[in-house]
C-alpha cells in the first residue's frame, strides 16, 4: 500500500501538468493568425529644376588692393623753411592748386648770385672783344714799325760796311728791330687766342646761364602746385620744418588714375591669359561703400609664383569712391563657356556629383565643376557641365541627407 500510494502521489502532477499543456497546444492552434503587415516605402519630398544649358562667363571672386602707377612725391627743389600748408592728407585738389610753400627768400639770394656770376662774364665778354678790335688795329702799325727797324738797320749794316757808322748805332738799330719783332709776334698771338679765350668765356657764361635757370626754377617750384586734380595721400612736414633738398613734402595722385591689383589662381591663370592675348575684354566688379565700381583686367604682373599671378585692373567707373590701400572684392567675369547649367549650391553633392529625377527616383550624376555664377541681380549659382544632361531634365535642387540612386521622390508642388 505505501509503494502504491507513493506511484499515485508522483503520477498525478505529471499528469496534471500534460493535461495543461495539451490544452494549451490546441488553444494556440485554434487561433486565427494575423496577417503580417507590409513595410512602407518612403518617398521624400523634393524641389527641382529644368535644365536649360547655355552660354554663360563664370564669375570669380578675387581678393585685391587699390594702388597706382602715377603715385607724385613733391620733393623740396632746395633747402628751405616750410612757411604755408594748405592742404591735409586726403583733401580733393584741382589742378593749379597750391598745395605747400617755401620761404621764397631762400632761393632769391641764389638766383640774385647766378645773376651776378652771369653779367661778370658778359662783361669780360665785351672787354675780350674791346681788346681784340684794339688789336687788330695796333696790328697794322705794329707790322709798319717793324718793317721800319728793319730798314733802319739794313742802313746801318751798309753804312758800318763803309766805315760810316759806329758798330754802337749799329747795335742799336738791331735791338730795335727784335723789339719790335717781340711786339709784332706779342700783339699776332694775343689775335690768335681770341678764339679760344672767347669760347671758354661763353663755356662759363652758358654754365652759369644753366645756373641762373636753375635757381629761377627752384625759386619758381619753392610754391608747390597740383599738377593735376588728386587726393593728397600724405603730407610729411609742418609749418617751420627747415628741409633739404630732395626732401618729400608731400604726395598725391590722380583720381583718373587708380588700379586695383588682385591675385589670380594658377588654376585659372592659363585660361585668362589667353583671353587677354585673343583681345576679349574680361570685365570685373565690385562695391565699396555703397557704391558700384567697374573695372577692366588691364594686364598681367611681370612676374607670378606658385600661387598664381597678379591681375591689374583698370577703375572704369566709380572711382570717385576709391581711396589708395583700399581693399576690394571683385567679381571677375571669366570668359564665355557653354553648354553650362546653373544650378543653386545645395543641389551639388561632394564638388561634383547631382541627382537627376528618373521615374520618380533619383538618379546620381557626377558633374564637372566650371566655377560659380554671381550675376548682378539674381542669386548666385553654380556653373556644370556634362554632356549627358540634356535640355529638359530635372536636377534634384533639394539637398537629402541620405541622397543614394535610386532613392524614391516627390516632386513638391508650390504650396507644398
Amino acid at each position: 500500500m505505501t509503494l502504491r500510494h507513493s506511484l499515485i502521489k508522483f503520477f498525478i502532477p505529471l499528469l496534471v501538468l500534460a493535461l495543461g499543456i495539451g490544452v494549451y497546444s490546441y488553444l494556440k492552434g485554434s487561433h486565427p493568425e494575423r496577417p503580417k503587415p507590409k513595410p512602407k516605402e518612403r518617398v521624400w519630398q523634393v524641389s527641382v529644376i529644368e535644365v536649360e544649358p547655355r552660354s554663360i562667363a563664370p564669375s570669380l571672386t578675387l581678393y585685391g588692393e587699390t594702388e597706382t602707377p602715377a603715385l607724385l612725391h613733391a620733393a623740396s627743389p632746395g633747402a628751405g623753411l616750410v612757411t604755408e600748408i594748405q592742404v591735409r592728407k586726403g583733401d580733393r585738389v584741382n589742378r593749379g592748386q597750391r598745395l605747400l610753400a617755401l620761404d621764397p627768400r631762400d632761393f632769391e639770394l641764389t638766383v640774385s648770385q647766378a645773376q651776378a656770376d652771369v653779367h661778370d662774364l658778359e662783361a669780360q665778354l665785351t672787354d675780350l672783344d674791346l681788346r681784340h678790335n684794339s688789336n687788330l688795329a695796333s696790328l697794322e702799325k705794329e707790322q709798319r714799325l717793324f718793317e721800319l727797324a728793319k730798314a733802319e738797320l739794313t742802313r746801318n749794316d751798309q753804312l758800318r760796311k763803309k766805315n760810316l757808322s759806329s758798330e754802337s748805332a749799329l747795335d742799336n738799330a738791331r735791338n730795335s728791330l727784335e723789339r719790335q719783332e717781340l711786339l709784332l709776334i706779342s700783339r699776332q698771338s694775343e689775335i690768335k687766342r681770341h678764339s679760344a679765350s672767347r669760347s671758354q668765356l661763353e663755356a662759363r657764361l652758358q654754365s652759369n646761364q644753366a645756373k641762373l635757370d636753375e635757381t629761377k626754377l627752384a625759386l619758381e617750384r619753392s610754391q608747390i602746385l597740383a599738377p593735376f586734380d588728386g587726393v593728397v595721400a600724405r603730407v610729411l612736414v609742418a609749418v617751420g620744418d627747415r628741409v633739404q633738398i630732395g626732401k618729400v613734402l608731400l604726395s598725391l595722385y590722380p583720381v583718373n588714375q587708380l588700379e586695383v591689383r588682385a591675385r589670380i589662381p594658377v588654376r585659372y591663370q592659363g585660361e585668362i591669359q589667353s583671353a587677354l592675348a585673343a583681345g576679349e575684354t574680361l570685365n570685373a566688379r565690385a562695391d565699396m561703400a555703397g557704391h558700384q565700381v567697374q573695372l577692366t583686367l588691364d594686364r598681367l604682373a611681370g612676374e607670378a609664383d606658385p600661387s598664381g599671378i597678379d591681375g591689374l585692373f583698370d577703375v572704369v567707373q566709380g572711382g570717385e569712391s576709391l581711396r589708395l590701400g583700399n581693399l576690394l572684392k571683385l567679381q571677375l567675369q571669366r570668359p564665355v563657356q557653354h553648354d553650362l547649367v546653373a544650378i543653386p549650391f545645395q543641389a551639388i553633392y561632394g564638388n561634383n556629383r547631382i541627382y537627376l529625377l528618373k521615374e520618380e527616383r533619383m538618379q546620381g550624376l557626377d558633374v564637372e565643376n566650371v566655377g560659380q555664377y554671381i550675376p548682378a541681380d539674381t542669386s548666385p549659382a553654380l556653373l556644370i557641365r556634362n554632356p549627358e544632361i540634356q535640355p529638359g531634365d530635372k536636377i534634384i535642387s533639394t539637398h537629402l541627407p541620405q541622397a543614394v540612386t535610386g532613392l524614391k521622390v516627390n516632386v513638391a508642388s508650390d504650396e507644398e
